[in-house]
């Protein structure tokens, strides 16, 4: 089987690129086969064969069994993200069944983002009055981006609760 690695970036509230990505290596006979840190590795495939999906979940073993019962395969974990894919042939697949678990979704994104955002701000704020102030700015500056990130993300979940108001 002919296989490569691709080493690729995405910002966490870029998951939807991320996942877009790997949906469009799979259409071009490329299906994901193994993650880790900004690393994907890929086997040749028929094109078009599977989907992906990604979430990000501490992917217990009943949740991950759950999903492999609706015919998905568990391809692994980077840090709490879960990556599955699923023969195309199967039917549409979707980790998410309505508006409201999508939102649940973007707000545990949300969530992580402002602890670790606020980890850096007062790491940064610590260094920067200390004897190594040298290198307090590194943690400000990853404060600032994270809680960017934040604001996508809560952007996000605004665009999603107009959706479902206009549908109610």
């Amino acid at each position: 089987m002919e296989r490569k690695t691709i080493w690729k970036w995405f910002f966490v509230w870029d998951f939807e690129k991320e996942e877009q990505w790997l949906n469009e290596m799979a259409a071009q006979g490329w299906v994901l086969v193994g993650v880790g840190f900004c690393r994907y590795e890929f086997e040749r495939c028929e094109p078009e064969k599977y989907i992906i999906r990604m979430q990000m979940y501490k992917g217990d073993k009943e949740y991950i069994q759950f999903i492999e019962d609706t015919g998905a395969e568990y391809i692994g974990k980077m840090v709490n993200w879960i990556y599955f894919r699923r023969d195309a042939s199967l039917g549409a697949f979707d980790l998410f069944s309505d508006i409201d678990s999508k939102i649940e979704h973007l707000k545990k994104i949300g969530y992580m983002l402002l602890m670790v955002g606020i980890g850096n701000l007062l790491i940064g704020i610590v260094n920067s009055m200390g004897s190594n102030s040298r290198f307090g700015w590194v943690n400000l500056l990853c404060a600032t981006l994270l809680m960017y990130g934040l604001g996508r993300i809560h952007g996000k979940i605004e665009a999603l609760e107009k959706e479902r108001t206009l549908r109610e």
